[in-house]
């Protein structure tokens, strides 16, 4: 394939957006080669400015879980633009959305629409934090909660410590609030409890998609649940990415851990910017209006995004067997990659849970950040330019999880793994 106008589409870009692109893993740098400039999306599909065609495993990072240009999606937001794009002021559309959410969990009585998975779980640590009326958060290396500073966090020299910037423009005064603990290390967490007696919150992503895909173990949302408990500490799932994508009920589906405040984002977009977050009604009528903590935003729970999003949930609900699906597909991949990896000698280690799957290439099983560093970058790179020459779209990055969509058939799946088997020939 060439790529000829994506890399000119590129320098073109690096004149005037920082690196080129508006989010740092678009660049491709953990890969290598030309960042693809996007002309178009067709169910499964992507097209490229230079007119190549691919099979998409990322799916805009997630939301799209009927693929590009879902009719049904298409149809609502045409609508709803036709009405005016924005009037900060509250629609019919936010509510409706917003019962047909709370009608599927338990432990939501209420929730609140923001703009992004960022803005959705910084707010959602405020409101812990004016709650409890404690100000230390515990989250774990290697997940994801977005980019706003009291979570843009690295460890320090002990293994068990409040958190320092990763990154410049961060005050450390910040970070000092944060502690940081191993994923599926229950004792960590304990440490941490020892270490502050004002933990407002423990966040996770109970499916982590950010150091790749690495699931909880099912004992370990247990414990952290009673740690919470114990201590009088809130716990957060993050589910904005994970959120109707590992099963109608995201995580809270999979697992038996009930988490005391869920924020969302992706899918109940439907490709829109959207992300919310909610509750128990206490802890949610503490949010201004009603209670004191301040949380606001012009376009949250925009017309547009609202119908969307609305759109995306009612074909999710309405589909029982969906989840079934995705699931089939999304396994049939990993376990087809798997076995042409092993054919070579590769060590390939593979997870899927509903249409959220990712692989390493690392000899032994991942189970947290330490684990999944160790794994074969270099190789993920030689694989990831690979396909892309032989037309599927993976995650740019060894440490991103993949997606599948309903657009996809078996036959696709399986011209992906045929595929495959000859990059990982070529890869030895």
């Amino acid at each position: 394939m060439q790529y000829t106008k994506s890399m000119k589409a590129y320098e073109k870009a690096r004149n005037v957006i920082p690196g080129g692109v508006d989010s740092p893993v678009r660049a491709f740098k953990s890969v290598g080669g030309t960042p693809l400039f996007i002309k178009k999306g067709e169910g499964a599909y992507l097209v490229d400015v230079d007119g190549n065609r691919y099979v998409d495993f990322v799916q805009s990072w997630g939301p799209l879980i009927f693929g590009h240009t879902n009719k049904v999606i298409e149809k609502a937001v045409i609508k709803a633009v036709k009405k005016g794009l924005s009037f900060g002021a509250p629609t019919k559309a936010e509510t409706k959305l917003a019962e047909s959410i709370c009608s599927l969990f338990e432990n939501i009585d209420k929730i609140r629409f923001v703009s992004s998975g960022t803005e959705a779980v910084m707010s959602a640590i405020r409101l812990a934090r004016g709650f409890t009326c404690k100000d230390d958060i515990i989250k774990f290396e290697g997940c994801y909660h977005g980019h706003s500073d009291s979570l843009l966090v690295q460890a320090g020299s002990g293994a068990v410590t409040f958190g320092s910037p990763s990154s410049p423009g961060v005050p450390a005064d910040l970070t000092k609030h944060t502690l940081l603990a191993k994923y599926n290390d229950i004792k960590s967490v304990k440490k941490c409890f020892e270490n502050s007696s004002n933990i407002a919150c423990v966040i996770v992503e109970p499916i982590a998609g950010n150091m790749g895909f690495v699931p909880a173990d099912a004992s370990f949302l247990e414990e952290l649940r009673s740690l919470c408990d114990a201590h009088g500490a809130l716990l957060i799932f993050d589910e904005v990415m994970s959120g109707f994508r590992a099963s109608l009920k995201g995580a809270q589906g999979v697992y038996k851990t009930v988490p005391d405040l869920v924020t969302f984002g992706k899918v109940i977009g439907g490709g829109m910017p959207v992300g919310a977050f909610g509750g128990r009604e206490e802890i949610m009528d503490k949010l201004s209006p009603d209670g004191p903590v301040y949380q606001a935003g012009t376009l949250s729970g925009n017309p547009v995004a609202m119908a969307a999003g609305l759109a995306s949930l009612e074909q999710i609900i309405e589909d029982e067997t969906l989840h079934v699906r995705l699931e089939a597909k999304a396994k049939r991949l990993i376990e087809g990659l798997k076995a042409e990896a092993q054919n070579v000698g590769i060590p390939l280690q593979v997870g899927a849970i509903g249409s959220m799957f990712g692989f390493f290439f690392n000899d032994n099983p991942v189970k947290n950040f330490d684990d999944a560093l160790k794994s074969d970058t270099k190789r993920f790179a030689a694989f990831h330019q690979g396909m892309l020459q032989e037309g599927f779209y993976f995650a740019c990055s060894q440490f991103e999880t993949s997606f599948v969509c309903d657009a996809m058939d078996d036959e696709m799946i399986d011209e992906c793994i045929e595929a495959a088997a000859k990059v990982f020939k070529e890869m030895v």
